[in-house]
């Protein structure tokens, strides 16, 4: 595990966080909080206009992400949310204990929520409800503030993170063309944010021995390429945009079907609003006057 102290981006850290005590977990400045404005502003201007527009909370329904299938991929990413439960006498009970030295957390007990994952996991139970797909399928424009525990000191993975995703459902030839017509406007993206930059395929970090026959599979059906992002020489590169086909998952898990009844197929495309923050200050340094002139306009900085 990465420390600050030996992370090269350390030197940054002061300018654009700062720490609230647990690693990966930050309060952002108003430097950072300046780049992440322009650069949502920035994704809006890619998006669509036939998307609808959702923004979701930090937490879910844990019903919703059990019945996702979430549990059997990524296990030891879920964070649920825990509370004090019972009688007033026994509330009350369990707090005091952190009065007397012990341990009051062991009065916790598992909410109805978690800590989102992703941002795309509540649309589709929301999707579902509305009944079948009408022609065309359907567009989203969502984002969430997620959270997944991988305890990390580097910038490079944050444990609690912005994601945005553009959400498309409705037919096989729907979702490749959606997402195909994304992965053609990559490079312009990257240009226009003067970052480096390639697009290779992968496979999500499916947990445990079943899990990396998952990814195996994934890759070999080319179901998911990541936008790649070296932070600085010799980085290894951090994967800031993905580009995903999820086939009749979802549609399958919520019932989702198409006008014609046959299972609603979905995909998505998801920009980690952090990862690319932080590439932005990783590439340019934290004057921004000093920038390229064409991420400044593209930006509007």
């Amino acid at each position: 595990m990465a420390t600050l102290s030996s992370d090269p981006l350390a030197s940054m850290a002061a300018a654009i966080f700062r720490p609230m005590g647990v690693d990966g977990v930050y309060a952002r400045t108003a430097l950072y909080i300046r780049v992440v404005e322009a650069l949502e502003a920035f994704i809006s201007g890619l998006r669509n206009p036939a998307a609808e527009i959702l923004r979701f909370p930090p937490v879910m329904s844990r019903a919703q992400l059990e019945q996702s299938g979430y549990l059997s991929s990524f296990p030891n990413l879920l964070v649920c949310v825990c509370a004090l439960h019972g009688s007033d006498v026994s509330i009350r009970a369990a707090a005091d204990q952190y009065k007397a030295g012990g341990d009051w957390t062991r009065g916790l007990s598992a909410a109805d929520m978690v800590l989102t994952p992703a941002a795309c996991y509540p649309v589709y139970p929301i999707i579902a409800a509305r009944g079948r797909l009408p022609a065309g399928g359907l567009l989203f424009d969502i984002e969430a503030d997620c959270f997944r525990r991988e305890p990390s000191m580097s910038l490079a993975r944050l444990q609690s993170f912005r994601m945005r995703e553009f959400v498309r459902i409705g037919t096989p030839e729907e979702i490749m063309e959606f997402r195909s017509s994304h992965m053609e406007r990559a490079p312009s993206i990257a240009a226009d944010l003067g970052l480096p930059y390639s697009i290779e395929v992968a496979n999500d970090p499916f947990f445990g021995r079943d899990g990396q026959i998952m990814g195996v599979s994934q890759r070999q059906q080319a179901l998911k390429f990541e936008l790649l992002i070296p932070y600085y020489e010799g980085a290894t590169p951090t994967a800031c945009m993905s580009f995903n086909y999820h086939r009749d998952h979802f549609g399958g898990v919520w019932n989702i079907r198409t006008a014609e009844g046959a299972p609603g197929h979905t995909g998505c495309v998801a920009f980690g609003i952090d990862r690319m923050t932080v590439a932005l200050f990783a590439v340019h340094g934290l004057e921004i006057a000093a920038w390229p002139e064409r991420t400044r306009r593209a930006l509007s900085l």
